[in-house]
């Protein structure tokens, strides 16, 4: 028997990629409201209390209204804002991060999607924090290179118009208050005491995103070689994924010195490398804002949450 699912929000960026991507799948029935009523309460609530499974792609406090909604429902909530992602009662959709959390989000009622910046820090930090190479109260940084379609609608037809400002051409830090909506899951997932200092950067390409941590060999509890030591224990933690690869020093040694950001966009996969010497350090994870960032990690979570292999229907080839 098919499983219905709601995506309430279905017409953003985000929305329309996982629509798109479940659109002619024969375990699901999709849900799905006239542009007249996809802003009315009460039409939203019929359709969250008929659904399994609603998927919602909408600003944080349109996000709330739609759990508010929900109450009293079967409906197993899957949320890509960021209103619910350290919220207790709420799984964290990156299932890598441990067999726990992988069993939270399978059997979750209420899941949270990491956001496209966290789940590149995530994946690097928590592993090494929870190991303790990374000592809890380490102060750390990170700066984050994204493709402009992670800003929405609006972002990208500023990009993609003819005539467009001439700032455009080139990179452009935001962030620039140090309260990015992604620095408090960054700090809660990775078992920080103290909130990173963020810098995010938007660039003249469509997706693809490069987040990157530097770092003294002073700051970590680890040997002489601290970048293949590093390297070792990621592979370790992520032994086995099928989406989150560690890329070993040979292959890092083939990109001839540059990481482009946008290697892997169209792709649902992750890589992460650790670069540097024996006194400075970056670890570095690189995917797709759209993929890994986004609507990846959406299916993957909806897959487990439906019992179904987690690579079901991800580009990962």
């Amino acid at each position: 028997m098919a499983i219905k699912v709601f995506i309430d929000g279905k017409e953003g960026t985000t929305g329309l990629r996982i629509f798109d991507r479940l659109a002619g799948r024969s375990d699901i029935t999709m849900l799905t409201l006239d542009d007249a009523k996809r802003k009315d309460p009460a039409a939203r609530k019929e359709c969250l209390h008929e659904a399994d499974i609603a998927i919602l792609c909408l600003p944080d406090a349109a996000a709330r209204e739609s759990v508010a909604l929900a109450e009293g429902s079967k409906a197993r909530i899957l949320d890509t804002s960021t209103a619910h992602r350290i919220q207790q009662g709420w799984a964290y959709g990156f299932p890598e991060l441990s067999l726990h959390q992988r069993e939270a989000i399978t059997i979750g009622d209420k899941v949270a999607v990491p956001g496209c910046h966290a789940s590149g820090f995530i994946a690097l930090a928590a592993p090494l924090v929870k190991m303790g190479i990374i000592p809890k109260d380490a102060p750390l940084t990170c700066f984050s290179l994204t493709g402009y379609s992670g800003g929405g609608k609006k972002m990208i037809a500023e990009y993609e118009a003819d005539g467009r400002n001439a700032e455009l051409d080139s990179p452009r830090q935001y962030g620039l208050t140090q309260l990015h909506k992604h620095l408090p899951e960054m700090q809660h997932v990775s078992g920080l005491d103290i909130t990173p200092i963020f810098a995010p950067i938007v660039a003249d390409f469509y997706s693809g995103m490069e987040v990157t941590i530097p770092l003294f060999a002073s700051q970590l509890n680890c040997g002489d070689d601290p970048v293949a030591e590093i390297t070792q224990s990621l592979k370790e933690h992520y032994f086995g994924s099928p989406i989150v690869k560690v890329l070993d020093q040979a292959e890092v040694a083939e990109m001839n010195g540059f990481i482009p950001s946008n290697k892997l966009s169209g792709h649902d996969g992750m890589e992460l490398m650790v670069i540097g010497n024996k006194e400075r350090i970056q670890l570095v994870s690189r995917f797709d804002n759209l993929g890994k960032g986004s609507s990846g990690a959406a299916l993957q979570c909806l897959n487990l949450m439906m019992g179904l292999d987690e690579t079901f229907g991800l580009n990962l080839a």
